[in-house]
């Protein structure tokens, strides 16, 4: 436990947990939240709000908006499987804004659901009820399990679907276990069941490893159809999502206890944000590490299929970012703020969102104003200044030299 562990409050009752989802378009999933968090309270016995990335409301800034009238302590738990971009740097961003608009508050972030011994259990249920379907018993026949996961851009995230297939695997007499992906990186679920199919095993047990019943579990459960039906040799089916068995609470409950004692391990020496890594030396950390969070958070505008494209991005070309911290409002940032975004507004040509930030870490250089992804930094920005960002940079793509404070390329 780390030497700032904050002390167990005399009575929980001045404090909450905020359990934050990434938010669905598909209402089902964000109910499943809600219900994990009301399941959560009762297991508690402290209040437990729920909040969204995206995508649903209400937004982690509202949720903690309205419960720092109630409470004196907030815990914010991840309702994320892996610690990637979310968990690395969208929550935090959030949190440290959340901060700044709510000095006595004080705000806990704590970790993802990781690698836990309650999901390794969760897992080896899922697996059985697929063999109690299938006929078949892992100690008596060759059945193998592939663990399928969405796939991450973060190596750490898909590190950890590995390790949790070798855990799975360790004494529990399958005759092997594959982690696999539905996107993002390799291996694919489709590569991996043909590589399987060469063993000649008895049956294949497909676990999506989702939280909900959404687009993307459905690919994995048509995928082992798929598979089953090209196979006849291999009896294969899926299993169901963790959905909102009870020992996600198990999960999220100690979760909430590292939090709350200030004593949540990340995953510091693997994460790309912190160390080089061969192949993201681009994902650096710091200004870059918040200007992705920024413009990921911006990304899911409306679709016109969810089903078709349930993760795309239709990102607006521009992302602007106004610092309005403590020194950068004194000087006019929250004027700039508004002029950028009518001028916005007023334009036919640009196609860009303009959004509020904290501290850009260029004190009295200020207002600032980031423009991502061209990576253009403006120092002392005034209204004026704005309607020429606009005007040039964001409709004709010409950067405004005068007003470069820095860029990051």
């Amino acid at each position: 436990m780390s030497s700032d562990a904050a002390p167990t409050p005399a009575s929980l009752s001045d404090e909450a947990v905020l359990l934050v989802g990434h938010g669905s378009r598909r209402e089902k999933s964000n109910e499943q939240v809600r219900t994990l968090a009301a399941d959560l309270e009762s297991r508690l016995g402290v209040p437990v709000d729920a909040a969204f990335l995206e995508l649903a409301s209400p937004a982690i800034d509202d949720a903690i908006a309205g419960l720092a009238g109630t409470v004196s302590r907030v815990s914010v738990v991840h309702l994320s499987l892996f610690a990637a971009s979310h968990v690395k740097n969208d929550v935090p961003l959030a949190v440290k804004r959340a901060r700044a608009d709510h000095p006595d508050l004080e705000i806990r972030n704590g970790s993802h659901l990781g690698v836990h011994p309650a999901l390794l259990d969760l897992l080896d249920d899922r697996a059985a009820a697929v063999e109690r379907e299938l006929g078949v018993d892992r100690a008596d026949d060759e059945v193998v399990v592939v663990l399928c996961a969405r796939g991450s851009s973060d190596p750490d995230a898909n590190a950890d679907v590995h390790k949790l297939a070798r855990l799975l695997y360790e004494g529990r007499e399958f005759a092997d276990a594959q982690a696999t992906f539905i996107g993002v990186t390799d291996p694919t679920l489709d590569e991996t069941l043909h590589r399987v199919a060469r063993g000649r095993p008895d049956a294949v047990v497909v676990l999506p490893y989702m939280l909900g019943d959404g687009v993307l579990t459905g690919r994995i459960k048509g995928g082992a159809e798929a598979f089953d039906a090209e196979y006849p040799y291999v009896d294969a089916a899926p299993g169901e999502p963790l959905g909102t068995d009870p020992r996600l609470l198990d999960v999220l409950s100690d979760r909430w206890q590292e939090a709350r004692t200030g004593s949540v391990e990340m995953s510091c020496d693997t994460c790309k944000y912190k160390v080089e890594l061969d192949g993201y030396e681009a994902d650096e950390g710091g200004a870059r590490a918040m200007l992705r969070a920024l413009t990921h958070s911006a990304t899911h505008a409306d679709r016109e299929s969810v089903d078709d494209d349930p993760h795309a991005h239709d990102a607006p070309a521009n992302h602007v970012a106004v610092c309005t911290n403590q020194t950068c409002a004194a000087a006019g940032s929250p004027a700039v703020l508004e002029r950028l975004r009518q001028a916005v507004r007023d334009s036919d040509a640009c196609d860009a969102r303009v959004t509020r930030t904290s501290c850009l870490d260029q004190c009295g250089d200020g207002p600032m104003v980031a423009v991502y992804p061209d990576g253009v930094w403006y120092g002392g920005v005034d209204e004026a200044d704005a309607d020429r960002i606009v005007s040039s940079h964001l409709d004709r793509e010409r950067i405004v030299s005068d007003l470069v404070h820095d860029t990051l390329q």
